[in-house]
């Protein structure tokens, strides 16, 4: 998976910033694309007992002490969400964010999950289990979601989205 090539991209094809959560790997990764991109690279950190370093190609960020804060400050007015493999706190971010747009409480935009070998036994679980065995979710359900692995398909799906304006008459009560 080449994720900076791919966040490079993102950021200097398509002109959006890249948001990750600041840590080393994957995410440093995207955010050193979005630096070769001439793009914003940004983070919204959490605060762990075992501190991740912020990696060194982030450019400006905002630490939370709790994840459901950093969540939703995460959902607020993304215009795509591109998954790579991770742990249990990718798992929990995926399956927030499909949530929270199958419920509609955030419109709909590309959630892409990049690696087919990683996210392919998970959307086998999603389809036998969930769907077929167990009937817990709806047929359409299964569409929210994307597994790709080829950067041009990737960003025509993410040109062909809708921009989300939803969020310019938001007020916070």
């Amino acid at each position: 998976i080449e994720v900076r090539e791919l966040a490079k991209r993102i950021s200097s094809e398509l002109g959006y910033a890249i948001l990750t959560g600041g840590g080393p790997g994957t995410m440093e990764a995207a955010n050193h694309g979005a630096i070769e991109g001439n793009g914003t690279s940004l983070s919204i950190n959490i605060k762990l007992p075992r501190e991740q370093s912020q990696n060194p190609y982030v450019k400006d960020s905002a630490d939370f002490a709790y994840f459901f804060v950093r969540k939703t400050i995460m959902t607020f007015a993304a215009e795509a969400y591109i998954f790579s493999p991770g742990g249990f706190g990718t798992l929990d971010e995926f399956f927030d964010i499909i949530t929270l747009i199958q419920t509609k409480k955030i419109p709909p935009v590309p959630i892409i999950l990049l690696g087919k070998d990683f996210w392919q036994p998970l959307d086998e679980f999603i389809k036998n289990n969930l769907l077929r065995i167990h009937e817990a979710i709806s047929p359409e359900d299964v569409n929210l979601y994307r597994i790709m692995d080829n950067h041009d398909e990737i960003l025509e799906v993410i040109k062909k989205a809708p921009t989300q304006n939803w969020w310019k008459d938001f007020e916070i009560i």
